[in-house]
């Protein structure tokens, strides 16, 4: 964990006044524009702005005194320059003739979409996205003059102010005022021959491929900032900025919950009843996970720091494994004679409900002209009292059946035989 108080050399009492003091100090100290070429002192410098955007800020700093941390969704390390013109203004940030009007006049910063998969954000890689931008025309490189031409020249109207100076007279007298040059519009040169391929603007549009570099963990609604790749500027001016969207893109098999990774684990009634091992898949490769005998559906298992990195924090997420409980549809008869036994066996009442292959059967058993009678059939005459014999058995001799007997007329009346 940063200690942002030992960045900006002060103590955890220290008032406002005295951060912001320290601030300047350091901030002028490892400027990257008095130290060019050194890593490790940009590196400073993002640390020392980093720090100053939190203890500056009253709310970040309680925050960070109580939990010693900040999760408010900020992207630290990207508006450093911001941080730096916000204590020093625009004149001084820009040391090397940044986003000044006297650099030249500043590219406009754009946007993008990014989708992404778990698999990039949990590594934190390299993304590229494709960005429709102005970029330095090819064939002046920027200059705005063609090629082989005088080039620029400085403004005769103005001398190169970009002003000129009007005098009118008013009740007051003379009053005189300063507006911007209608010669060289404010830019204090002029381009006799132009450029005949982007017409003396410097840039032209085209398509670039722009990698962005994801901060492990990241999520979908994020917004990050790609310094400097944005629009061109146009006569040395500094380019804009790209922001970025994320977009998370949908796992085959795994759903995000924060930190939390979750995945439904299908097992059978004999695997919950039993207990059984499954090889579970992780962004990591497969898992072993042994579900104990009686597991109930709708239990869940963690697979500890298989998740999403914490976000500018340490540590993982869990995996977490839901055991959905599959319940078979279709059962081979001896299946379903098991289960039988089974609910037999622990006293559970079951309706065995008619399949289509038994109403098919007692189908065309019952077209047999009295041979076979239905299950329906055979229950009303057990209950009528008229049981019937097999050929040999006790009961009615020479194996003669009560039943019904129908008069040519059609009417029905009871007989014994």
């Amino acid at each position: 964990m940063t200690d942002y108080y030992a960045v900006l050399e002060v103590s955890r009492d220290a008032d406002s006044k005295t951060i912001k003091a320290s601030y300047r100090r350091l901030a002028m100290s490892y400027h990257p524009d008095r130290n060019p070429g050194d890593k490790a002192v940009e590196e400073k410098f993002k640390a020392i702005n980093e720090a100053y955007a939190v203890l500056s800020d009253e709310t970040r700093r309680s925050r960070y005194d109580r939990f010693g941390t900040v999760d408010d969704n900020a992207v630290f390390g990207s508006d450093i320059f911001d941080i730096f013109a916000s204590v020093f203004g625009t004149n001084v940030a820009n040391m090397s003739g940044g986003r000044g009007r006297a650099g030249g006049q500043p590219g406009e910063d754009l946007e993008a979409q990014l989708r992404i998969t778990l698999e990039e954000a949990r590594e934190g890689a390299t993304v590229e996205v494709e960005v429709e931008r102005l970029r330095a025309c090819h064939h002046c490189h920027g200059e705005r003059a063609e090629p082989g031409s005088a080039g620029k020249s400085t403004c005769p109207r103005c001398g190169g102010a970009g002003q000129v100076r009007v005098q009118a007279q008013s009740i007051f007298g003379a009053v005189i005022t300063a507006r911007t040059c209608p010669d060289c519009h404010g830019d204090g040169h002029v381009i006799p021959t132009p450029c005949k391929v982007c017409n003396g603007r410097g840039r032209e549009r085209g398509t670039d491929t722009v990698g962005v570099t994801l901060p492990k963990g990241i999520d979908g609604g994020y917004r990050l900032r790609v310094p400097r790749e944005g629009n061109v500027g146009v006569d040395g001016g500094q380019s804009g900025d790209l922001y970025v969207y994320i977009e998370m893109r949908q796992h085959p098999f795994l759903e995000r919950a924060g930190d939390d990774l979750h995945y439904t684990l299908e097992v059978g009634m004999a695997q919950a009843a039993l207990g059984a091992t499954f090889d579970v898949p992780t962004l990591e490769g497969r898992e072993r996970l042994t579900v104990p005998a009686g597991t109930q559906p709708g239990s869940a298992f963690r697979l500890r720091g298989n998740g999403m990195p914490r976000l500018r924090q340490t540590g993982n997420g869990d995996q977490v494994v839901e055991v959905k409980v599959v319940v078979p549809t279709k059962l081979t008869a001896e299946a379903r004679e098991h289960l039988a036994a089974y609910a037999g066996a622990v006293d559970e009442t079951v309706e065995e409900q008619e399949t289509v292959a038994d109403k098919v059967r007692d189908f065309f058993a019952g077209k047999g002209k009295g041979k076979r009678r239905g299950r329906g059939q055979a229950r009303a005459d057990d209950q009528a009292g008229g049981a019937v014999d097999a050929p040999g058995g006790g009961g009615a001799q020479g194996g003669r059946e009560e039943g019904q007997a129908t008069k040519p007329d059609g009417r029905g009346s009871q007989a014994s035989a």
